[in-house]
């Protein structure tokens, strides 16, 4: 949405990389390797999904040691160094709304949703981090979330 008012206003490229960079989280789709970089998928993706009207939040994973040396850990199912190496949580995280029918009749959930962004030319090869990634996408959607690894945002529910 922001890029078709850009454009039809004439916003300079230089002027929306600004824009981009001055409101945080996004970074500009403008930029790097002609959209073909994780970066870059994950930055259109979010756009997208903000149209469509469930933001997403970016979902670090890791540990870092706090003021006494301990490891504090951050991030979706990282309980444990063991339980991420098992299953290792989308990059990507929403909670999109839903309209139910008729068991709960025109009322609006939030369905639990989680992008995993890949490079465009990505394809899973069960290597690596790969089957942890899928392990998560996996449960999200048998609980009845959505989750997927995405490389377009054509790919969003």
């Amino acid at each position: 949405m922001f890029e078709e008012w850009a454009n039809a206003w004439n916003i300079p490229a230089a002027a929306r990389q600004d824009w981009y960079r001055r409101v945080g989280a996004l970074d500009s789709p403008l930029e790097g390797n002609e959209g073909r970089s994780e970066s870059n998928v994950s930055s259109r993706v979010r756009l997208a999904a903000s149209a469509q009207g469930y933001p997403f939040w970016r979902n670090n994973v890791g540990a870092l040691p706090d003021d006494r040396g301990i490891p504090v850990r951050y991030g979706l199912a990282n309980d444990s160094k063991k339980a991420n190496e098992i299953m290792k949580s989308g990059d990507l995280i929403a909670c999109r709304p839903v309209l139910i029918t008729p068991a709960h009749v025109g009322r609006v959930i939030g369905q639990f949703t989680s992008a995993e962004v890949k490079k465009e030319d990505w394809r899973y090869t069960g290597t690596g981090r790969e089957p942890a990634q899928l392990n998560w996408i996996n449960r999200v959607n048998s609980l009845g979330g959505w989750a997927a690894f995405v490389t377009s945002p054509d790919q969003l529910p």
